[in-house]
């Protein structure tokens, strides 16, 4: 497989291919793994506070010397008031009964108890560790980070779901878009949370090819060659895997999580605001059904924050049905390798199908 011109002087990776930054999935190893394999790791940062994002970008760097992307949530945090709290105070206790009526011994943290982050922490975070592309996605960064950015040479790579969004970010001067198709898994990198854009993959390519100029990373079912030379053909520069990934050897999934992802069929997978009050598409299961359906879902990220707790405890009782399991509408064979074997398959295909 050659690599891509377009990206070849940027990134720095062999392959214009980049594991995808699943927080929750993704780890330190699985980033290695993937720069092992000569394409670009993905280190999913989330909303974790300043010292968090450190040690995991330390403990990455322990592990390869290779350049590797900074991931992070540069969401708007919703007005504090009264109507929130009580909000969540109800969907607390709505919430603690449910996991109590399935056998789960959940408390979770009281309003005054939430801590939220920045994503400005973050950024001075990834800037003081000398790192040197940083992705992101829920909206688009404000001007002073992304002049802060710039000033350290940093690389921007900002998550669009419909042409508008794209058009927004090559504006404010970021350097490559990571198009995100409808059917991909995890959560929808849309701007806002509400009435976002349903946008197929392909459709969403070739109109933001006709429109902008910066490279593209095309990222949703992207899980074998003939995907590839699809939306490659039609103007993409990369290609982002993510589902491919979930089952790996590096994954931080658990193992009944990883069963369960290996026998799903096509109407398990849902779109829901239930787990983190942004959409995500994932496994449906008996949470998703009973709040989706509800009054009782906060926005983000209070709503991640307060189930929380719940999926830990789930995760310690093995019980997928409260747990936010992630994964795209295309789904692939699901392998145990090591990331590194997986993406040295994926390339192999590749340059056998071109």
């Amino acid at each position: 497989m050659k690599s891509n011109k377009s990206l070849h002087t940027i990134l720095p990776s062999k392959y214009p291919i980049i594991q995808a930054p699943m927080f929750g999935v993704t780890t330190p190893e699985m980033v290695a793994a993937a720069n092992r394999a000569n394409c670009l790791g993905s280190l999913a940062l989330g909303d974790l506070n300043a010292d968090k994002c450190i040690e995991q970008i330390r403990k990455t760097k322990e592990l390869t010397d290779q350049a590797f992307i900074a991931n992070i949530f540069v969401h708007q945090l919703p007005e504090v008031n009264h109507d929130l709290i009580e909000h969540y105070n109800t969907t607390k206790l709505y919430i603690e009964q449910l996991a109590k009526e399935h056998h789960l011994d959940v408390k979770i943290p009281e309003f005054e108890e939430i801590k939220l982050n920045s994503y400005h922490e973050q950024i001075d975070a990834i800037i003081a560790e000398n790192c040197k592309i940083v992705s992101f996605t829920f909206g688009n960064l404000d001007d002073d980070s992304i002049h802060k950015l710039k000033a350290n040479d940093i690389l921007t790579i900002g998550t669009c779901t419909s042409l508008e969004e794209a058009l927004l970010l090559e504006k404010s001067g970021i350097d490559i878009l990571n198009i995100q198709g409808w059917e991909a898994g995890g959560h929808r990198g849309s701007f806002k949370d509400h009435d976002i854009p349903k946008i197929g993959g392909l459709a969403l390519l070739n109109t933001i090819k006709e429109h902008v100029q910066n490279p593209l990373i095309y990222s949703g079912g992207v899980t074998n060659a003939r995907i590839i030379s699809a939306v490659k053909k039609m103007g993409a520069d990369g290609f982002q895997i993510g589902s491919l990934l979930l089952n790996s050897e590096e994954s931080a999934l658990h193992e009944f999580e990883k069963n369960k992802l290996s026998s799903i069929k096509e109407d398990d997978i849902v779109l829901t605001k239930s787990f983190s009050g942004r959409y995500a598409r994932g496994i449906k299961n008996t949470f998703i059904e009973k709040v989706e359906q509800s009054n009782y879902i906060l926005p983000y990220p209070y709503q991640n924050k307060l189930t929380n707790e719940l999926r830990k405890v789930a995760k310690l009782n093995k019980n997928s049905e409260f747990t936010s399991n992630w994964i795209g509408q295309s789904i692939p064979k699901l392998s145990r390798e090591s990331t590194t074997t997986i993406l040295n398959n994926l390339i192999n295909e590749i340059e056998t199908f071109d």
